[in-house]
């Protein structure tokens, strides 16, 4: 092997992965059980989260930057002038082994551009989690990004190789596509995610009754959005997100700020990149989405196709429908105490098992975690001290961001104190 050009193709390629944010591992329970190497369930050059908080590494590269589109949005298209390079199959075995041997990693996170076709670039991602499982008896995590276009058969083999597979719907609406990638078709990246939920669905069911059916994509599928490209609203990404949610029972939905690669008309101007906070929002929404019970027209609508960037969704949605509020929380049901800002579904659980013992109060609440300066606002309990109800959402909103800002500079002097 030629250790320094494996050594510069992996600069390269690695590089070019670090566009693809939906590397999360959770969800797999591939254990080793043959003596084999690694492990996807036990602890382990990019950081990802297991469903149980556990922080794991993975190796994340791409297997070629050469490409045959030319998407507006992809550092990789093919008429960027930009340094190619290609791994052959048995390298990225070889290095996947040698780094997880030095204890550099946990698992692969494999994605390619497509050369050729299809079909032809994913053959060879197949391959290498073939190999990887069957030669090397690795069991270790792998996430083998899905080609748009991809036959049935390549996504069937790909499952049982891999733990997750995921295929990047990339722009969240259809017109966006078509402005930003006229090549691809929306039904290119529709169709495998088909293929991957009938047979995660078809594996479930015939688990039931034959144990040793072999696993498929144990970890699910995921896909991801680039945002700000095509200037969608959160609204258009956040219906795009609950459709491929339902339809295609995606673990996760990644959502991706467009940076900046290309002068082009079609696309914003260079420097003007997606506020990471625009990010975060929408992830918040997409957690209201998913675990509190939220429709997504009841946070974005005609009357608001945009997330604040004050204050989190939840808060925002609860300051424009005060009519529900106050919320009592030694009576209030586990909708209504999921909707007050400041609690989590965590301290709703404590919440719900702790009043059947007593009436909650303002102390027994902190001490549960409630965040009192925004719950305050929103809820009564067994105290009286504090029971002003004449503030307007306007009011509402500047205490907790002026309560905010305080709590933050406070943070940052007493970090200072630490070096003075």
């Amino acid at each position: 092997m030629d250790f320094d050009r494996v050594r510069e193709k992996l600069n390269i390629l690695a590089d070019a992965a670090k566009y693809d944010v939906s590397c999360a591992s959770s969800g797999s329970d591939r254990t080793n059980k043959t003596k084999g190497l690694g492990n996807a369930s036990k602890m382990g050059i990019c950081h990802s989260y297991t469903e149980d908080g556990r922080c794991i590494s993975l190796l994340k590269i791409l297997l070629t930057n050469h490409c045959i589109y030319d998407c507006a949005y992809c550092v990789t298209r093919k008429s960027n002038d930009i340094q190619r390079a290609a791994f052959k199959i048995q390298e990225v075995v070889d290095l996947t082994i040698n780094f997880y041997r030095r204890n550099y990693i946990e698992g692969l996170f494999l994605s390619s551009g497509i050369f050729k076709n299809a079909d032809y670039t994913m053959e060879r991602l197949v391959a290498v989690a073939k190999k990887l499982r069957e030669e090397e008896n690795f069991n270790g995590y792998i996430h083998l990004k899905s080609i748009p276009g991809a036959s049935d058969e390549l996504m069937f083999e790909a499952g049982l190789y891999a733990d997750r597979l995921s295929v990047n719907i990339e722009v969240p609406t259809i017109s966006g596509l078509k402005l930003l990638a006229p090549e691809k078709k929306h039904e290119d990246f529709t169709k495998p995610m088909l293929k991957v939920k009938n047979e995660i669905v078809r594996y479930q069911a015939e688990r039931k009754i034959i144990k040793s059916t072999p696993k498929y994509a144990p970890a699910g599928q995921s896909t991801q959005m680039i945002v700000g490209a095509s200037g969608e609203t959160d609204k258009d990404i956040m219906y795009s997100a609950t459709y491929y949610y339902k339809t295609y029972q995606m673990r996760r939905v990644y959502y991706s700020g467009y940076v900046p690669v290309a002068d082009d008309a079609r696309l914003p101007a260079i420097g003007s990149q997606v506020p990471m906070l625009r990010e975060n929002r929408l992830y918040q929404t997409d957690w209201l989405l998913r675990f509190y019970g939220f429709a997504v027209n009841e946070i974005l609508n005609h009357e608001h196709p945009n997330l604040d960037m004050e204050v989190d969704p939840k808060l925002s949605w609860a300051l424009r429908n005060l009519h529900h509020f106050p919320v009592d929380v030694n009576t209030a049901d586990k909708r209504l105490l999921a909707r007050i800002p400041g609690i989590g579904m965590q301290s709703v659980q404590k919440i719900m098992d702790s009043r059947k013992f007593r009436r909650l109060n303002w102390d027994h609440l902190k001490k549960i975690g409630v965040a009192l300066n925004r719950a305050q606002y929103f809820m009564v309990c067994d105290s009286r001290h504090w029971e002003r109800r004449d503030l307007d959402a306007e009011k509402i909103k500047g205490m907790i961001l002026q309560t905010s800002s305080g709590k933050f500079r406070n943070q940052y002097s007493a970090q200072l104190s630490l070096f003075n």
